[in-house]
């Protein structure tokens, strides 16, 4: 039998709300003024986190896939597991974004062409997107435990194919910019 938690809305909703105003602004700033907020990189292993995170997104993105698949089968046991290891592992990408934004100087885009404007398309929509992501996973995730199905399925409708997608497209980000990390 699937766990499931006590309902309390007057707790988790602030709770999520004011995580889904920190994060985003934090990464901002770090995004914004990458001077400011930069560290001493003492982290031997800094440089290969870019190769990390597209780990973590392709592992995300397959996670959701397999998610869809199991709620399609009525498999609730497999299809929350997979939900929260997905999350686990959004959680510990932005983790380690924070780190390695933290750590590393910023790595500019050298494409030319036409791949210059389809790689900011997909980057602008791939930053934009995951500002809701937090938000909408996290509500999800706690609508679905409390067991508000419709609640839940109401809010999947979104969550999931904007989640996917910023998971997909943190892959392609990372094959667009690996000519250009240092080595």
């Amino acid at each position: 039998m699937p766990i499931t938690l006590q309902k309390n809305d007057r707790i988790i909703i602030p709770l999520i709300t004011a995580l889904s105003i920190i994060i985003p602004i934090a990464v901002a700033l770090l995004m914004i003024y990458p001077e400011l907020f930069s560290i001493q990189n003492t982290l031997p292993q800094a440089k290969k986190l870019p190769a990390f995170h597209a780990i973590l997104n392709g592992t995300t993105a397959i996670l959701l896939i397999l998610g869809g698949i199991f709620i399609s089968r009525k498999n609730i046991q497999l299809h929350r597991a997979v939900m929260m290891g997905a999350f686990v592992l959004s959680a510990l990408f932005l983790v380690s974004y924070v780190i390695s934004k933290l750590s590393n100087p910023p790595t500019p885009y050298g494409g030319e062409g036409w791949m210059r404007p389809l790689y900011f398309f997909i980057l602008i929509s791939h930053i934009t997107l995951s500002v809701p992501v937090l938000p909408l996973a996290m509500l999800s995730i706690y609508r679905g435990s409390t067991m508000e199905i419709t609640k839940h399925k109401a809010l999947v409708k979104y969550t999931y194919p904007i989640w996917l997608y910023v998971a997909i497209t943190g892959v392609l980000v990372y094959i667009f910019m690996s000519p250009y990390y240092p080595a």
